[in-house]
């Protein structure tokens, strides 16, 4: 198992792979990171988990117009199984979002 170390929202996490899957994973992280710091801009100072919930949420509707025919005009191609990943990342984060969130209230 490889480990990767990458850079999304301003910061790093160190994340395991398959062996040979490393260029993939920063390719897709890069497009992660992209959106993480479009949802800082947009939003201005936020947790680092409502950070990527949000960069989550502009990957899953790229990829919900990209289904639908409804390309943006410069939205990138993503492949099926980065879809796939982004998606099950999405939902991830939504999940530790809402943990949090609730943890927060309970506190």
């Amino acid at each position: 198992m490889a480990q990767v170390t990458l850079d999304i929202g301003g910061n790093s996490y160190t994340v395991a792979c398959r062996d040979g899957e490393e260029d993939h994973l920063r390719a897709i992280a890069a497009i992660v990171n992209t959106k993480a710091i479009e949802a800082k801009a947009a939003v201005g100072s936020v947790s680092e988990v409502r950070q990527l919930l949000l960069a989550s949420l502009l990957l899953a509707d790229e990829m919900e117009d990209i289904k639908s025919g409804n390309l943006p005009v410069q939205a990138p191609v993503v492949a099926a199984d980065t879809a796939e990943l982004l998606e099950e990342i999405a939902t991830r984060l939504e999940s530790l979002a809402s943990t949090l969130e609730n943890a927060g209230q309970h506190a």
